[in-house]
């Protein structure tokens, strides 16, 4: 959920695309914690695939038809089982990835039915900080979360204050 679902079309065809910072550095404090982040979006687009290299997320598929096609050949290759894995999805195409996920989340614009089978429902909206929420959570779980939040409270001069 790194956008709010909205496809801005330029004069030229051209897709536009907007994220939160907030989003984007609850992806980069996953990887640091350990989790590995997935990205598996139905659409593909030079945006989206410039901020995924930006955020430094070695693994993404683009334009899947099949959500649970694309995402099976990566659980093999981490070796991850699906009460492993954390989803993140507002749409019916994101239901198969849900309903066998240890742990799915909504954000709190999704589509009725896949708030329904979802464990935790976001405050935020999806592009608005409920991927920063979502990876919270899971850095919560995994018992990270403060200690990736000390680490960041420290100063330049390491003295702390």
């Amino acid at each position: 959920m790194l956008t709010d679902g909205r496809i801005y079309l330029s004069e030229a065809g051209e897709t536009i695309k907007a994220f939160a910072t907030l989003d984007g550095h609850g992806m980069k404090l996953l990887a640091q914690g350990g989790i590995v982040p997935i990205v598996i979006t139905g659409r593909d687009s030079p945006a989206v695939r410039r901020r995924v290299a930006d955020l430094g997320l070695p693994h993404a598929v683009y334009g899947a038809k099949n959500k649970l096609a694309a995402a099976q050949p990566l659980l093999d290759q981490l070796g991850l089982h699906w009460d492993e894995v954390a989803a993140i999805g507002d749409d019916w195409p994101d239901l198969p990835l849900m309903v066998r996920a240890g742990f799915a989340c909504a954000p709190a614009q999704a589509h009725a039915e896949v708030k329904a089978v979802a464990h935790h429902v976001t405050a935020a909206a999806g592009g608005h900080g409920a991927a920063r929420e979502f990876c919270d959570l899971l850095l919560i779980a995994a018992g990270q979360y403060a200690k990736l939040l000390n680490g960041h409270l420290e100063t330049l001069d390491g003295s702390g204050h």
